[in-house]
C-alpha cells in the first residue's frame, strides 16, 4: 500500500482564461475529483515529461472543448491578451 505524503496546501489567486477553466472544472467534475487535485495531477506529470491523461480522457477534453467553445491549443499560449489589452 502506499503510504499517504503530508503536504501543506495554500489558497492562490490565479487568473485563467475563462473556457479553459470551464473546460478544466468539467473534466475534473467527469472524474470526480477537485478542480485543485486535477491540477496538482497535471502539474506533476507534466514535470516529469509525462502525459497526464490517457486516450479516453483526451478524447472527454475534445468534447468539453467544443461545448464550451474552447478553440485553440497550447500554441496559444504565450499569444494570449486580455480583452482590456494587459497580457494575461
Amino acid at each position: 500500500m502506499n503510504e499517504p505524503i503530508r503536504v501543506q496546501r495554500v489558497q492562490t489567486g490565479v487568473r485563467i482564461e475563462k473556457r479553459l477553466l470551464k473546460v478544466l472544472k468539467g473534466l475534473a467534475e467527469y472524474l470526480e475529483m477537485s478542480l485543485s487535485d486535477l491540477l496538482e495531477g497535471i502539474a506533476l506529470a507534466a514535470f516529469e515529461g509525462r502525459s497526464p491523461f490517457v486516450a479516453s480522457t483526451l478524447e472527454k477534453i475534445e468534447q468539453l472543448k467544443a461545448v464550451y467553445g474552447m478553440d485553440f491549443g497550447a500554441e496559444a499560449s504565450h499569444r494570449m491578451i486580455d480583452e482590456e489589452g494587459n497580457n494575461a
